[in-house]
């Protein structure tokens, strides 16, 4: 038997670190090449770590919750002598990259202190937070500064004000005067995003405390970044969906038993909103700074929940699928996030976000945007409700509110308007005569 090394691979282009969520093997578990071995965070995206080879797990050297670089190692793996050379070899120029990359940094940090060079995601999380890096300690190799040192700054509440430099004329000027000079107004800086403090919340016997996974710390900085960053906006219609109603519950027995899964409101509410994006292709943009970036492709996000985690899937190029094309999908994308099979390019490429909150009963809801898109769509529940119709007389129909958040920035008033008025009367013409599934 050979004892082999499996490294931390590049999960994602410019990704740097990942965090070690959970282990999927135990010391002594078999596992067969490109089998996954752990669950990995990255500020990118959630991944599964594969095993590079074939072979009996030795030792776990990272602990789950520890945050790894690229190229460093995360576990032993014991591999027969003929197939470790054979998979090695396969392997070489990967591993041999990788070795370099190691080396590279080896011979920089005998050079410099690792403490200086920040990554990606470290440079953006103290920006967000206006957090000045040389009054941090790194816990890292050399000093380095890690995700995990910068989080613990934040949970804490305590974050480090940035150091005020004078300009070396006025360190002249006052060394030259011996008369006090009044202090000078601090110089305008950017607002932190407000945390709350651990201490802040008492614990008492009997209280529940539960850790922030990974998945939750990335739902919970990409909503605070979209609520910190995005002036929100928000309008509602009401929309009368009484012969979708009937339609939709005359075909889907037949429909069930025909494709073998099932035809949901959910489906047609999408399609009545990828349509009314192809006239108003003002709300599938994006704000890019010095720019607003209007995508070309219609790629709906809608939100998972399970039971520990929010995972939010894509529907890629919406406007080429059918009613039932976008079921099937629905269908599959949740099956995929129930079960832990979802993979990170499925969830990435969005640019605008259809929420079904009506599947929990909600009947009103101000949703948060999912950033970087302008827009989300909150679908809610369908209920009867007395309706005075146009003749003047009392009628009970099936009526659903939609509730949009806009970003302010990209969106105005009056392009939502329009827009939920086209994808009101989407919804408000279907019927058995002039709308299809297929």
């Amino acid at each position: 038997m050979a004892v082999e090394k499996i490294l931390m691979p590049q999960l994602g282009e410019s990704v740097t670190e990942g965090t070690i969520e959970k282990w999927l093997v135990e010391v002594g578990d078999t596992v067969n090449k490109y089998d996954p071995i752990a669950e990995v965070n990255t500020d990118k995206v959630n991944a599964e770590v594969p095993s590079s080879y074939t072979g009996v797990i030795k030792e776990l050297v990272a602990e789950e919750g520890d945050t790894i670089e690229v190229g460093e190692l995360v576990c032993y793996i014991d591999v027969e002598g003929g197939a470790a050379k054979e998979e090695k070899q396969e392997e070489s120029t990967g591993q041999q990259a990788i070795e370099n990359i190691s080396e590279e940094k080896k011979e920089q940090d005998e050079d410099q202190p690792m403490k200086r060079r920040y990554s990606p995601a470290v440079l953006r999380m103290s920006q967000e937070n206006n957090i000045d890096l040389e009054q941090i300690t790194g816990s890292g190799k050399g000093g380095r500064i890690t995700r995990k040192d910068i989080q613990k700054v934040i949970d804490s509440g305590e974050i480090p004000a940035p150091k005020q430099e004078q300009a070396p004329a006025e360190k002249k000027n006052e060394e030259k005067s011996e008369a006090p000079k009044a202090p000078k107004a601090p110089k305008a800086q950017a607002k932190s995003i407000p945390e709350t403090k651990s201490a802040d919340v008492p614990v008492a016997e009997g209280d529940l405390e539960i850790p922030v996974t990974g998945v939750r710390r990335a739902i919970a900085n990409n909503m605070l970044r979209s609520k910190h960053e995005a002036p929100h906006a928000w309008t509602m219609v009401e929309v009368d969906v009484t012969n979708l109603v009937e339609y939709r519950n005359g075909m889907k027995d037949d429909f069930k038993k025909k494709e073998g899964y099932g035809l949901t409101f959910f489906a047609f509410f999408v399609k009545a909103v990828v349509e009314a994006l192809k006239e108003f292709p003002q709300m599938n943009s994006m704000w890019a700074g010095d720019k607003i970036v209007q995508k070309k492709d219609i790629n709906i996000s809608i939100a998972v929940g399970t039971d520990e985690s929010l995972f939010v899937p894509v529907i890629k190029n919406a406007d080429e699928k059918s009613i039932k094309g976008i079921a099937r999908e629905v269908k599959e994308l949740a099956q995929k996030a129930k079960t832990g099979k979802l993979k990170g390019e499925e969830m990435q490429g969005g640019t605008f976000t259809v929420n079904n909150t009506g599947s929990f009963g909600s009947v009103q809801s101000m949703g948060i945007i999912n950033y970087p898109q302008a827009a989300i769509l909150q679908v809610e529940s369908i209920v009867k409700r007395p309706v005075v119709m146009n003749n003047g007389m009392i009628a009970v129909r099936d009526m659903v509110n939609l509730c949009l958040s806009l970003d302010h920035r990209v969106l105005d008033g009056m392009i939502c308007g329009k827009f939920l008025a086209r994808v009101k009367e989407n919804l408000e013409t279907i019927s058995k005569e002039n709308t299809s599934v297929y």
